[in-house]
């Protein structure tokens, strides 16, 4: 009997173990790479999106983002501004195509009627991708900066969906001086699907492909009319 039981332990400890290293090796790997903000890079144009009110209050507010192309690291910025503190996202070539393949299964729920808004970890349904991240509250202050990872999904807000980027939170450490060392906490992006689809025209290869670091008139892409939200009734 006690050798069978150290044979059930050791069948238990080698299907555990198992388990561990297939879990461990379907773990999505996150891209890590950051950026000069002072490299070359060129405006695109704006685009609006949804935050969660101030203090988290019923809600939510529209807020203007501005698209910067940076051609030497291939990463397009969405700057904004979120808590008094300015934000650049970064986006590289990998995350911009989560995005577009994202937003195109997204739309299909949508008109098929699938998206459900009782659905568990809807908010990172379709994607999760790597990001670099700065933040700074004033131009004199120190830059913040760190890789986080951004969960791209769908969430209910006010009874209508959202096509949702959750930038998860992100830690900066100096080791120059503890003290400036910060946490970014996590934010949301509300996308409508006219303001998504706008985002998904920037980030495509083929406009992007026509830019050169000396450009100064970027062609708009052609994109939905504006709506403020999408009903779902």
């Amino acid at each position: 009997m006690i050798a069978m039981k150290y044979i059930y332990i050791t069948i238990l400890a080698f299907v555990l173990a198992l388990c561990a290293c297939n879990t461990a090796s379907n773990r999505v790997k996150m891209e890590e790479f950051t950026v000069n903000l002072n490299s070359p890079n060129t405006v695109l144009g704006e685009i609006e999106v949804q935050f969660d009110t101030f203090l988290g209050l019923t809600g939510l507010r529209k807020s203007t983002i501005t698209l910067l192309y940076f051609p030497r690291e291939d990463v397009v910025s969405l700057q904004y501004k979120y808590d008094f503190y300015t934000y650049n996202q970064f986006w590289n070539r990998t995350a911009r195509h989560a995005f577009i393949m994202a937003l195109q299964k997204y739309n299909e729920e949508y008109d098929a009627r699938e998206l459900n808004r009782n659905e568990r970890n809807s908010t990172r349904k379709y994607n999760t991708v790597g990001t670099y991240v700065t933040w700074q509250q004033f131009t004199f202050t120190y830059l913040a900066r760190a890789n986080t990872t951004l969960e791209i999904g769908y969430t209910f807000k006010e009874r209508n969906p959202y096509f949702s980027v959750n930038q998860r939170k992100a830690e900066f450490i100096n080791t120059e001086s503890r003290d400036d060392s910060r946490t970014s906490p996590a934010i949301m992006m509300f996308f409508t699907r006219a303001q998504a689809a706008e985002l998904a025209e920037y980030f495509d290869p083929g406009f992007l492909n026509e830019l050169s670091p000396t450009s100064r008139d970027v062609p708009r892409p052609v994109v939905s009319p504006e709506t403020s939200r999408d009903s779902y009734e």
